[in-house]
C-alpha cells in the first residue's frame, strides 16, 4: 500500500521528468520558487554522554577479542549454503570449510566463552572441595596458627592485595550499574524518539500531495511566461528580424541621411561663397578706386616743371617708377560666380530627401508591429493550446486516487503508533524486570564487597600485634569471619555471575561485530544486496518487493544512502519502472503542436521601402549640380593674397622721405600731401579690410566654404554611388532574404517558447529527485531502530554491563585467595605454638607433639579463652 501511494503521488511529476529536452541551450531562467518542504524533527545523532568513555573502552576490548574485519563473503556463503538434516551434508568439504572459517572468525569469542564456561564449571567445584577440605581441618581449616618471622609482612601484603582487588571489583560493579541505569533511562526516553519518527512519517504523507500540487501549479508560471512572449511577439520576433536586417539597412539609411545633410551643407557653402565674395569685392573695388585716384594725382604732380630741375629729376623719376605699386593685390572681382551651382542645388533641395529617408526608417522600424499584425490568428491558436495543456495536467492529477491511498496509509500509521503506545508500557515493565535482575546481580557483588570491606576494616582496626593467636580480640575475630563469609558468598555467586557474563558477552559482542559495526560503514547493506541471497529466485530482493521485478538493480545500500541524503522517493525507489508516464501525459506531443503552430508564422516584409525612386533621383541630381566645376584654386589664391601689392604705410613714408630730398617748395609740399592721402587710405580702407570683423569673417567664411566645397566635390561622386548601391543592396536583401531570415528567427523564437517547457520539465525532474516526497524519515526510522535503539541504547549498555560484571567475577578469584590467607591473621585460634625457654631446638620440640606444638589431649592444657563458636571452614 505504501509503495502504491508513493508511486501515485509522484506520477504526475514523473510524467514531465521523462520528456527529453528538444532544444539546447535553454532560454532565460524561469523562477519557479521553492517546493514547500517542512523540517523533520527526528535527530538520528546520539551522544551517550560521559558513559561514552566506557563504551569506547568496551569497543577496544572487543577489537582485541575480535580484530577480524566483517566477514562479508563468509556470511554470504553461509546464507546461500543449505545444510540438511542428513549428517552427510555437514561432512561435505565445502560445508566443513565454511564451518572452519566461521570458527576461525569467532575464535576470539569461542576462547573467551570457553574460559568463562571453565570458570562456571570449576569455581563451584573448587569451592565444594575447599569446603570439604576445611571441614577436615585442612586447607587452613584448623584453628591453629604457627609463628612466622614475616607474619606481619604477609598480613600487610594480603590486606593490600585484597583491598586492590576489592577496589577493582568496585569499579567493575559501578560500570555495570551505570550501564544498567543508562539502558533503563534510554528505554524510557525512547518514547519521545518513537513519537518523533511517527510525526515525521505523518509529515511525509501529509506534505507530499501539497508538493505535487505545487509542481502542477507552477505550470502556470511557464504558461504565463509563454503567453507573455506570445503577446510580445512583435518586440521579440519582429525585433530579432529587424536586427538581422539592421546590419545592412541602418548603414544604408544613415548614409542616405548623411547625403541629405551634405546637400544642405553644400547649399550653405555656396551661399556663403557668394555673399563673402560680394563683401570682399565691395571693399577691394573702393580701395582700388581710391588708389587709382591717388596714383593719378601723384602722376600729375610729378609732371610739374619743378621735376625737370636737375636736383629733382632723379627723385621724381624714382617716385614715378614706383607708382605701379599703388594697386590692390587680391582682386575678388575676377573670380567666377557660383550662382549656377547654387541654383541647381536649390532645385535639388526642393525635394526633402531627409523626409524620404525618415520614411524608410519608419517603415523599417515598423517591423515588430507588422509581425504582430500578421500573427494574430496563429497566436490565438497557440494560447488555446497552452490552456489545453494546463487543463489536461490538472484533470489528470484529479484522476489519481491520492486521497484514498493517503487515508489508508494514515490509518495504518495511526494504528501502528497506537500499537506502539499500547505496548510501550509492557516494554517498560519488562525493562524494569531486567533492571531489577541486573541490580540483583550488582547487589550480589556488592554483598561480597561489603563482607570484604568489613573484614578489612574490623581486622585492621581490631588487630593487636601483641596478642597471641588464641587471645585475639573480638573485633579482629569478627573481621576474619567477615572475610570468610565473603569467600563463601564468592563461591556461591561467582558462577552465576559468570553465566550471565558469558551469555551477554557472546550475544552482545557478536551483535556489535556482525550488526552494529557493518551497519555503520554500510557493509551490512552490501550483504543484503547480494543477488539471490534473501530469495534464491530473486536477483534483487528489494526490487522484487517494491517494483515486482527482481531484475531491476534496486539495492538496500543505494536506497538507504539516497534517503539519508533526503532525496525524493521516486528516484530512490526507481518508481519510473512501474509506469510509462508518456501514456498518461505526453508533453513532447504538446511541444510538437506548439512548434508546428509557430512554424506556420509567415511575415511579409515586401511593403518595406527604404528609399523610393524620387529620393534616388534626387541624390543623382545633386551629383550633377556642377560644384566640381568651380575653380577652387583661383578662390584660394585670392584669399591667400594681401590686400595691396605694397605696404601703403611704407610707401607713404618712403614718399615723404624722398620729398624731403627735394628743394623746398610746392613740389615738396604736394608730395607730402599725397603721402598723407596714402596713409589715410591705409587707415580707412586697408586696415578695415585686414582687421574689421565684417571682412575678416567674410574672408574666413569664404576660405572654409571653398575648402568644404572642394572636399565635397572631390568625393561626392563616389559617395553618391555608394549610397545608391547600399540602399539598393539593403532593399534587395529585404526583398530576397526576408523569408529565410523570418524562418530562422521564427525557429529561434520557437526554441525560446519551447525552452520554457524544457525548464519546467527539468525543474520538475530535479524537484522530484531531491525535494518531492523526500524520504529522510525512512532512513531516520532505520537509524532509530538499528543505530540508536539497538546499538547505542541496548548493545552498548549490555556490553558495558558484562564488561564490568565480568571484571568483577574474574577478580573474585584473587580476592578469595587473599581473603582466606588474611582471615588466618584476624581470627582467634584454638591453639598456638608454645615453646619452653630451654627447649628452643625444633628437633627437641618434636618430642612434645607434632611439629613442635602441644596438643590438648597430651598435656591437658585448655585454651583459657572460649573456643570460637563460628563454624570452621
Amino acid at each position: 500500500m505504501a509503495v502504491e501511494l508513493l508511486l501515485l503521488l509522484l506520477l504526475c511529476g514523473s510524467t514531465l521528468s521523462e520528456v527529453q529536452p528538444l532544444h539546447k541551450p535553454p532560454p532565460g531562467t524561469l523562477d519557479f520558487g521553492f517546493v514547500p518542504v517542512k523540517t523533520y524533527d527526528t535527530n538520528t545523532y546520539h551522544e551517550p554522554g560521559p558513559i561514552g568513555i566506557l563504551f569506547r573502552l568496551v569497543h577496544a576490548f572487543l577489537y582485541l577479542v575480535q580484530p577480524n574485519s566483517f566477514p562479508q563473503d563468509l556470511i554470504k556463503k553461509l546464507a546461500q549454503q543449505t545444510f540438511g538434516n542428513v549428517q552427510d551434508d555437514y561432512q561435505k568439504p565445502e560445508n566443513v570449510v565454511l564451518t572452519l572459517q566461521a570458527i576461525y572468525y569467532e575464535i576470539g569469542f569461542i576462547v573467551s566463552a570457553a574460559l568463562g564456561l571453565l570458570f562456571v564449571l570449576l569455581l563451584p567445584l573448587v569451592g565444594l572441595c575447599f569446603c570439604m577440605c576445611r571441614c577436615c581441618d585442612n586447607c587452613g581449616g584448623e584453628m591453629h596458627q604457627r609463628h612466622k618471622k614475616n607474619a606481619d609482612c604477609r598480613r600487610g601484603c594480603f590486606a593490600t592485595f585484597l583491598f586492590v582487588a576489592s577496589l577493582i571489583i568496585s569499579i567493575g560493579v559501578l560500570c555495570a550499574y551505570a550501564a544498567n541505569q543508562h539502558l533503563t533511562s534510554q528505554v524510557r526516553g525512547a518514547k519521545n524518539l518513537v513519537h518523533s519518527n511517527f510525526k515525521d512519517l505523518r509529515i511525509f504523507l501529509n506534505d507530499t500531495p501539497g508538493q505535487i500540487d505545487y509542481l502542477v501549479s507552477q505550470y502556470n508560471t511557464t504558461k504565463n511566461k509563454a503567453l507573455s512572449d506570445l503577446n510580445n511577439v512583435g518586440p521579440l520576433l519582429g525585433s530579432r528580424v529587424q536586427e538581422r536586417f539592421a546590419k545592412e539597412v541602418r548603414p544604408a539609411l544613415d548614409a542616405a541621411l548623411m547625403m541629405a545633410g551634405a546637400i544642405r551643407e553644400t547649399k550653405e557653402a555656396l551661399e556663403n561663397v557668394s555673399v563673402s565674395v560680394e563683401v570682399l569685392q565691395e571693399g577691394t573695388e573702393r580701395l582700388h578706386a581710391n588708389l587709382t585716384n591717388v596714383k593719378i594725382h601723384l602722376s600729375n604732380t610729378l609732371s610739374d616743371s619743378a621735376c625737370s630741375a636737375a636736383q629733382a629729376a632723379s627723385t621724381c623719376n624714382i617716385i614715378r617708377n614706383s607708382l605701379n605699386q599703388l594697386n590692390i593685390n587680391a582682386n575678388f572681382s575676377g573670380l567666377p560666380g557660383v550662382s549656377t551651382q547654387l541654383a541647381k542645388v536649390n532645385d535639388v533641395l526642393k525635394i526633402d530627401l531627409s523626409s524620404l529617408v525618415q520614411k524608410g526608417y519608419a517603415a523599417f522600424n515598423d517591423t515588430p508591429d507588422l509581425v504582430l499584425n500578421q500573427t494574430r490568428n496563429i497566436l490565438s491558436d497557440i494560447k488555446n493550446l497552452l490552456d489545453l495543456i494546463g487543463s489536461n495536467i490538472t484533470s489528470f492529477t484529479k484522476l489519481l486516487p491520492v486521497q484514498k491511498v493517503l487515508a489508508d496509509l494514515t490509518i495504518y500509521l495511526t494504528q501502528s503508533e497506537a500499537y506502539v503506545q499500547d505496548y510501550f508500557p509492557v516494554v517498560e515493565q519488562y525493562d524494569f524486570y531486567r533492571w531489577l535482575g541486573c541490580l540483583t546481580l550488582c547487589c550480589m557483588v556488592i554483598l561480597i564487597l561489603v563482607f570484604y570491606c568489613l573484614g578489612l576494616l574490623c581486622g585492621t582496626c581490631g588487630y593487636d600485634k601483641h596478642a597471641s593467636p588464641t587471645t585475639r580480640g573480638c573485633i579482629s575475630n569478627t573481621g576474619g569471619n567477615f572475610l570468610m563469609a565473603g569467600v563463601g558468598f564468592s563461591f556461591l555467586f561467582s558462577w552465576v555471575l559468570m553465566i550471565i557474563v558469558v551469555i551477554t558477552f557472546v550475544t552482545g559482542g557478536n551483535v556489535e561485530k556482525l550488526v552494529c559495526e557493518p551497519y555503520e560503514d554500510r557493509t551490512l547493506f552490501k550483504v543484503l544486496d547480494t543477488p539471490y541471497l534473501l530469495n534464491q529466485h530473486w536477483r534483487s530482493y528489494l526490487s522484487a518487493i517494491v517494483l515486482k521485478n527482481p531484475d531491476i538493480n534496486l539495492t538496500f545500500e543505494k536506497v538507504y544512502s539516497d534517503c539519508k541524503e533526503n532525496k525524493g522517493i521516486y528516484t530512490t525507489l526507481h518508481l519510473e519502472n512501474l509506469f510509462n508516464i508518456n501514456e498518461f501525459l505526453n508533453i513532447s506531443m504538446y511541444t510538437e503542436d506548439v512548434s508546428l503552430k509557430i512554424e506556420h508564422i509567415n511575415v511579409n516584409l515586401s511593403n518595406i521601402v527604404l528609399l523610393d525612386e524620387i529620393g534616388k533621383r534626387n541624390i543623382l541630381d545633386f551629383s550633377s549640380s556642377g560644384i566640381d566645376g568651380i575653380n577652387f584654386a583661383a578662390y584660394l589664391t585670392e584669399i591667400n593674397k594681401s590686400v595691396t601689392k605694397v605696404d601703403l604705410l611704407s610707401f607713404a613714408n618712403d614718399l615723404e622721405a624722398r620729398a624731403d630730398q627735394l628743394p623746398k617748395g610746392a613740389l615738396e609740399n604736394a608730395l607730402k600731401g599725397h603721402a598723407n592721402s596714402i596713409r589715410m587710405i591705409h587707415n580707412q580702407q586697408v586696415v578695415p579690410l585686414e582687421q574689421a570683423m565684417k571682412y575678416v569673417k567674410a574672408r574666413s567664411t569664404l576660405n572654409q566654404s571653398i575648402r568644404l566645397l572642394q572636399r565635397t566635390s572631390s568625393e561626392f561622386m563616389i559617395k553618391v554611388k555608394n549610397v545608391i548601391s547600399a540602399v539598393d543592396a539593403a532593399q534587395l536583401l529585404i526583398s530576397n532574404d526576408a523569408s529565410l531570415v523570418i524562418i530562422q528567427e521564427t525557429k529561434k523564437y520557437m526554441d525560446m517558447i519551447i525552452g520554457y517547457f524544457e525548464q519546467y520539465v527539468e525543474w520538475v525532474k530535479e524537484s522530484i529527485t531531491m525535494e518531492v516526497a523526500a524520504c529522510k524519515p525512512i532512513a531516520n526510522v532505520i537509524d532509530t531502530a538499528v543505530d540508536i535503539f539497538l546499538c547505542s541504547y541496548v548493545i552498548d549498555s549490555v556490553n558495558t554491563f558484562w564488561f564490568g560484571l565480568g571484571g568483577c567475577s574474574i577478580f573474585l578469584i584473587p580476592a578469595i585467595i587473599c581473603a582466606v590467607k588474611l582471615s588466618k591473621y584476624y581470627r582467634r585460634m584454638d591453639t598456638e605454638d608454645v615453646y619452653d625457654d630451654v627447649e628452643t631446638i625444633p628437633m627437641k620440640n618434636m618430642e612434645n607433639g607434632n611439629n613442635g606444638y602441644h596438643k590438648e589431649h597430651l598435656y591437658g592444657i585448655h585454651n583459657p579463652v572460649m573456643t570460637s563458636s563460628v563454624e570452621q571452614w
